[in-house]
């Protein structure tokens, strides 16, 4: 063991710090909010189009460049800034600034005004770079903390925090919104005030050594030299550059539908409402008991995939999960038009999802090379998900406008999926480098 419990656990805390953001900003009650105030923008339009920069566009549309934004911001300077904290043993500082930046971009989200628009879609972008950035510099801190025998049940229990805190603060949003009747836009307060909150717990037992080194031009360019010695050593290293090209192409498709999902239910599905008539989309109710829906089974499925992974190893447990993505998408393109239908796709990806992601990352952790320099290595590991995020929003935002539907958007995600299966397919079980210690993957 690297670390005493309470500090796993402190760190395992931040992921109930801040996936708040991911639920009530990223899927829950923001997309709702956003998708109400941004309707019948344009007079003589379709319901969903709206101004933006003197363009026509779908609202998701806009989202979805918008989102891109935030991610090739963090994609350009979460490596720079890795460099720099590595060399000054740093991260934990960049970590609370990210997190407080990211915070306060959503509290200052209860401004948004659809008379301007462009300049509220602002708080968006900073929110996603701070929430990006600052989990980044958190990642970081897994290979340092626990044992590789140790990282995927570290991991998947703070995936499972994170999905438990973000349920309890949109359980208590909804409570404040249908029972209180207080404003929707009053839960991005609740956001930013819970992130920064119980991060404290976080920042207090996570320990770095700090090197007596000044901030100057220098360190900016020996940080740099930090980050290609890094990049550098990745490139040597056969199983890690394969297993990022993979995860990669993956990341395509688990963002998107993460970042996209709840908009899915607002568009593409229909239903019969009392008066006998077929309306188009769900209602908010519906669609919070879906994320609520996701984000419960996320907690079983994170633990589920951290024990398969210890029983048949983690690159056999990510090429079945990638077919379970192929097939969801299959469902959701073909067979998701009515609520139970969308319930059943949205079950079957919270599932999926916690799996997904808690064991993508602690496989990239067993995966590194014996250094300190982790925060560069987990820049890159975070550039490539924000690098395919963009290209799975950017290639989803585009398709629906060009062919006027987000189900064809689908059609995308299923081609990431499968590229990404023939991927891992050529990742090695082991690095062919002479006597080193190997675990199970």
């Amino acid at each position: 063991m690297k670390a005493t419990k309470r500090v796993q656990n402190a760190w395992a805390m931040y992921d109930w710090a801040n996936s708040t953001y991911s639920l009530v900003i990223g899927t829950a009650i923001f997309p709702l909010f956003y998708a109400g105030v941004t309707k019948n923008m344009v007079q003589g339009g379709a319901f969903d189009d709206v101004i933006f920069f003197g363009r026509i566009f779908k609202n998701t549309e806009v989202l979805s460049y918008c989102l891109a934004l935030g991610m090739a911001l963090v994609c350009i300077l979460s490596p720079t800034l890795s460099g720099i904290a590595d060399y000054m043993e740093r991260k934990k500082t960049f970590m609370k600034f990210f997190c407080y930046l990211g915070a306060l971009a959503c509290g200052s989200l209860v401004f948004f005004d659809i008379h301007h628009f462009e300049l509220s879609m602002v708080s968006v972008v900073i929110a996603c770079l701070g929430f990006w950035c600052s989990y980044a510099f958190s990642n970081s801190f897994l290979p340092e903390i626990a044992e590789p025998e140790e990282q995927d049940k570290l991991s998947a229990k703070a995936y499972s925090l994170g999905y438990i805190g973000s349920v309890i603060l949109l359980v208590i949003n909804l409570v404040m919104i249908q029972v209180y009747g207080v404003e929707p836009y009053w839960s991005f307060v609740t956001v930013a005030v819970w992130w920064i909150g119980f991060a404290q717990y976080t920042f207090y037992h996570l320990k770095e050594k700090k090197k007596d080194v000044a901030f100057t031009t220098s360190v900016i360019g020996k940080g740099f030299r930090e980050l290609r010695r890094v990049w550098e050593e990745l490139r040597e290293t056969k199983r890690l550059k394969r297993y990022l090209l993979t995860f990669f192409v993956m990341s395509m498709g688990v963002q998107t539908i993460m970042q996209m999902a709840s908009l899915f239910g607002t568009k593409e599905v229909t239903q019969i409402d009392e008066m006998g008539n077929t309306v188009i989309g769900l209602n908010a109710t519906q669609l919070i008991v879906a994320v609520l829906l996701v984000q419960l089974i996320a907690v079983p499925g994170a633990m589920t995939f951290s024990f398969a992974s210890r029983k048949l190893g983690n690159l056999i447990i990510l090429k079945i999960a990638l077919l379970v993505w192929i097939a969801v998408c299959l469902f959701a393109y073909f067979g998701v038009h009515s609520p139970v239908e969308f319930y059943i796709t949205a079950g079957a990806i919270g599932f999926i999802m916690g799996g997904t992601q808690s064991l993508a990352r602690s496989t990239y952790s067993k995966f590194l090379p014996e250094t300190e320099d982790t925060a560069s290595y987990f820049s890159f590991f975070d550039a490539t998900e924000k690098v395919g995020l963009i290209i799975g929003l950017l290639s989803f935002g585009y398709i629906e406008g060009f062919a006027g539907s987000m189900r064809a958007s689908v059609l995308a995600l299923i081609s990431f999926f499968v590229i990404g299966f023939i991927l891992i397919l050529f990742v090695p079980q082991k690095e062919n480098s002479g006597g080193e210690k190997v675990f199970r993957v």
